[in-house]
This record gives structure tokens, sequence and C-alpha cells, in this order.
């Protein structure tokens, strides 16, 4: 969205109230009030959108998942541990984009382990989920897939279709970490037989994706 400079008056102690309310959630002065304006006259601002989309999330996901306090509106992370030897920590973190075009945001997947074994596993498991989640939406005319696999990472761009609203977003995403994490687990528990298992994991991304495209 658009923004300008424009001149107001107003009292200190208003000033002051705004400042401690902006320092306590991580924004500045000038967003807090720009929010508190939109709000109060029925506009919708990124944060506001932001905040749909992490609530749709947070409905999904909260039974199953630990969700990590955020200072920043365009971020949320959670986690959740591997049914794995000194149960390593998975953390999936949402970066919404303020004004989304081809992407609404990126996903990262991060492991937290000092096992090379196990980041080895993690690297195989992706290398794989890429090229399926990349194949099947080419498949149906979708560009701009991209991602990345790093040291015990992976992250991937959420591509906008522009035709969710907040909710949907939100349930889009809150349905594809659901659906990844249940598939790492499934790699996890049994890399030997992971041949078997990837068939009914691949029905479960096509109807997923029959739904979404994110």
């Amino acid at each position: 969205m658009k923004k300008s400079v424009y001149s107001l008056v107003l009292m200190d102690d208003v000033i002051k109230a705004v400042d401690e309310q902006a320092y306590r959630l991580g924004t500045s002065r000038s967003n807090l009030i720009n929010q508190i304006l939109a709000e109060h006259l029925s506009c919708v601002t990124p944060e506001m959108r932001m905040r749909e989309i992490f609530g749709q999330v947070t409905q999904l996901v909260s039974s199953s998942f630990r969700i990590q306090e955020q200072r920043s509106p365009s971020l949320m992370t959670v986690r959740t541990a591997l049914e794995y030897k000194y149960r390593p920590t998975i953390s999936y973190k949402v970066e919404l984009e303020r004004s989304p075009q081809q992407y609404l945001g990126t996903l990262r997947v991060n492991i937290r382990t000092q096992s090379a074994a196990l980041i080895d596993m993690f690297h195989s498991f992706f290398a794989y989920r890429a090229k399926l989640e990349n194949a099947y939406l080419s498949g149906i005319g979708v560009e701009g897939y991209s991602c990345e696999i790093g040291d015990g990472s992976f992250s991937r761009k959420l591509i906008n279709t522009g035709a969710l609203t907040g909710e949907q977003a939100g349930e889009a995403i809150g349905e594809y970490i659901k659906d990844l994490d249940h598939a790492v687990k499934t790699y996890f528990a049994a890399p030997e037989a992971f041949a078997e298992s990837a068939r009914v994991l691949e029905k479960n991304y096509r109807a997923l994706l029959s739904r979404y495209i994110i």
C-alpha cells in the first residue's frame, strides 16, 4: 500500500502512550497510529491481513505444534519434535510479504540437531519433496516455484494466486504445513520403507493441491 507523509498535531500524552505501546509491540510510532486509524475507520492494513492469516494458521496447527511468540506481525514460527532418537526439533517459520506480488511470503524449515546423519536425511527428504512439488505445480501451469536447501534448512516461496482472502490464505498455509510435517515424520520414522510410503504421501499432496495452490 502506498504511504505519504502528513503533519498531525497531537497531545504529548497521546504520543507518549503511543510510543510505549509501539515499543511493546515492536513497531514504529507511525505504523501503530496507522493501524489504530485503519481499524477505527474499517480500512484493511497489511498488518490486519497478516493477523487474519496467522489467526487461521493458529487454529489449524495449535493442537499439533508449539507456537512461538513473535514480536513482528509478519512472522510466525511453530515447532514440533520428531519421533526419533534424541527427539530433534523441527521448526516451520512463515514470513509474509507486506504487499504480496508473485509470492505471499516465505516458509523456512529447520532441523535442530548436531547429527550429520540426521542432517543428511533432512536434505534427502527435501530434495525429494522439492522435486515433487515443482513437478505437480508445473503440471497445472503454475510457474515460479522457488526453493533452497541449506545446512539443515529448507526454504520455499509461497505462491500468491491472488484469489485467496486472508482467511483462505491462512487455511492454505496451515494445511500445507500439516501435510509437509506429516511427510517429514513419515520419512524419519522409516526411511528404508519410504518408497512405499511415498505413494500415499504423493496422493495426500495431490489432494492438498486440488484445494489450495500455495
